[in-house]
């Protein structure tokens, strides 16, 4: 088996599929072997077949081996999936309703996950709001995370590239956007990139790694607010810069302007100031200075 969760899974996949082939294979060659050997004309009297003790008891015994053995194997599996290699990489994966955000050991957020090639990563998995399903296709990855508990899963980082990373637990209207990238670079690349260097990690190239947008599509924002002007988990982004908002501040209700400072505290401390009608589920950002700035350009502008 090979030393990775591809391996293992596929392993058990493996195993399980050429037993079943088996059994199918010889279940149809039982049936044409009884219908040819037993046809009408070579028994034109039905005969009586009587019990062979034998025949029961390896009846019993075989798919109960069969049964067991893939037990077995999938146990082994399992337990190998449960335990993470010693010196494994250390990230810890945020869901909430409806992103994923991931945390490294400098206390960085960010949108995706970025690893090094043929490394070992640990990840400890958690919810802020309900449960969702951490699935990475590619590396045969599939952990729920659970409000008020941490789980866990290790994978070992193939070969720089992308993978997808989704929710398969149905989690509210949006959760058909809860997705994230996997993002593999040579280790060169992901020590400058950890070192707060400028690396390409593939991301949108248009209309700029650096502008708003590629911003909301980066932090996922866009799966609770719109930009057409449609409700949506939170309000909508369309026309906002200097219109008056209804807000909830401590407890009081209030009615403030969407001008920079505004913004800025919605975006810096979402909690601060929750706009009336919707609930508290933004979470706290991890966006730069720099970054912030560009999103409240982007509103200036009137977009």
């Amino acid at each position: 088996m090979e030393n990775t969760t591809v391996g293992a899974v596929n392993g058990a996949l493996y195993f399980i599929a050429a037993i079943s082939f088996l059994l199918f294979f010889g279940l149809i060659f039982a049936m044409v072997y009884f219908t040819v050997r037993y046809r009408k004309a070579r028994n034109p009297v039905a005969s009586e077949l009587r019990s062979s003790p034998w025949l029961e008891v390896l009846w019993v015994v075989i798919p109960t081996l069969l049964a067991l053995a893939m037990f077995m194997y999938g146990l082994t599996g399992y337990r190998f999936l449960r335990n993470p290699p010693q010196g494994s990489l250390e990230v810890t994966v945020h869901s909430r309703q409806w992103a994923w955000s991931f945390e490294y050991a400098d206390g960085r957020i960010v949108p995706n996950l970025v690893l090094p090639a043929d490394r070992d990563v640990r990840l400890t998995l958690t919810s802020d709001d309900v449960i969702h399903g951490f699935y990475v296709p590619d590396y045969r990855i599939q952990v729920d995370t659970v409000p008020g508990m941490k789980t866990q899963a290790w994978l070992k980082a193939g070969s720089p590239g992308r993978s997808d990373i989704l929710c398969t637990v149905y989690c509210g209207t949006a959760h058909s956007s809860m997705m994230a990238k996997l993002i593999v670079l040579p280790p060169a690349a992901y020590a400058d990139w950890y070192a707060g260097k400028k690396v390409d990690l593939g991301e949108a190239e248009a209309p700029g790694a650096d502008s708003a947008l590629a911003i909301f599509e980066t932090s996922s924002c866009l799966a609770c607010h719109s930009l057409d002007g449609s409700k949506g988990m939170g309000p909508s982004f369309k026309g906002l810069y200097g219109q008056e908002v209804e807000v909830v501040e401590g407890g009081k209700k209030l009615e403030v302007e969407a001008d920079e400072a505004y913004l800025r505290l919605a975006i810096t401390k979402p909690g601060a100031q929750v706009v009336e009608g919707y609930g508290n589920a933004m979470p706290a950002t991890s966006l730069s200075k720099d970054e912030v700035d560009s999103i409240i350009g982007w509103f200036k502008e009137g977009k």
